[in-house]
């Protein structure tokens, strides 16, 4: 090797090096991030104004439900029918989901 430089100046050096690198290799993960993100970002957006889409047609769907059984029951039978049973729909599938769950957990 090169006996003209110091032992001390050849490890600093080496630390230095190994800066540049371990920040090299920083930034280069995170351009990978930053490039895998968009196309999650925009799956978001979309997925988020699906589920907004899809809200408002159950909600479309119950007020007609509502509207249909108005005439038969009166409004506020309607109401309460539309309301128990869809609590009741959105209670077992909670259920569902808990069971779901606790299985996993094992």
């Amino acid at each position: 090797m090169n006996g003209d430089v110091p032992i001390g100046q050849l490890f600093s050096q080496l630390v230095d090096d190994g800066k540049r690198y371990a920040r090299a290799e920083v930034d280069f993960y995170k351009a990978k991030v930053a490039d895998k993100a968009e196309p999650v970002k925009m799956a978001a957006i979309y997925g988020g104004a699906a589920v907004t889409l899809a809200l408002s047609a159950v909600t479309a769907l119950l007020v007609g439900l509502i509207l249909a059984l108005e005439t038969l029951v009166g409004p506020l039978a309607a109401t309460l029918i539309v309301v128990l049973v869809t609590l009741a729909v959105a209670g077992l599938l909670g259920w569902m989901a808990y069971k779901q769950v606790a299985e996993a957990k094992r």
